[in-house]
């Protein structure tokens, strides 16, 4: 089945998702001190694994984000951002099973509302990645 409607709906949220990752990036770059701050209250890495992903992280976020616009590679990228987004909710939910009140910090510090909003956040994030996925998957080489 090759609906166009389905495909231009799909393609509507493979960019939508890009750009929300593209905007999460671009949040966190220019501050990786306070986003390995809000890492560390995961109390799960040391100081310097706090610091490397909080180097690390949104770039990779941003250059998804960047292939999720632009259709270039979206299935590689959604599948790593659905990775992700698996990691950031068991992070979330095993943060919370221990009492820990974590912001984390995936659009700044303190914009991020409490951790169980967060894990329904990645959840339609892990969604949508999977609908990119599904659909990329079921491309016709041109």
């Amino acid at each position: 089945m090759n609906n166009p409607i389905v495909k231009h709906l799909v393609a509507i949220v493979r960019i939508v998702l890009g750009a929300i990752f593209l905007y999460a990036a671009v949040l966190k770059i220019p501050d990786t001190a306070a986003f390995a701050g809000s890492i560390a209250a995961f109390l799960v890495l040391p100081y310097f694994g706090n610091y490397l992903v909080a180097a690390v992280l949104p770039w990779l976020e941003l250059f998804c984000g960047i292939l999720l616009v632009t259709g270039w590679r979206a299935r590689p990228a959604a599948m790593l951002i659905a990775l992700l987004n698996l990691f950031f909710i068991v992070a979330l939910a095993a943060a919370m099973a221990r009492g820990l009140d974590v912001d984390c910090g995936c659009f700044g510090k303190g914009k991020n509302g409490p951790p169980l909003l967060a894990i329904g956040r990645d959840l339609l994030f892990l969604a949508m990645a999977m609908l990119v996925i599904w659909q990329e998957s079921r491309r016709v080489p041109e």
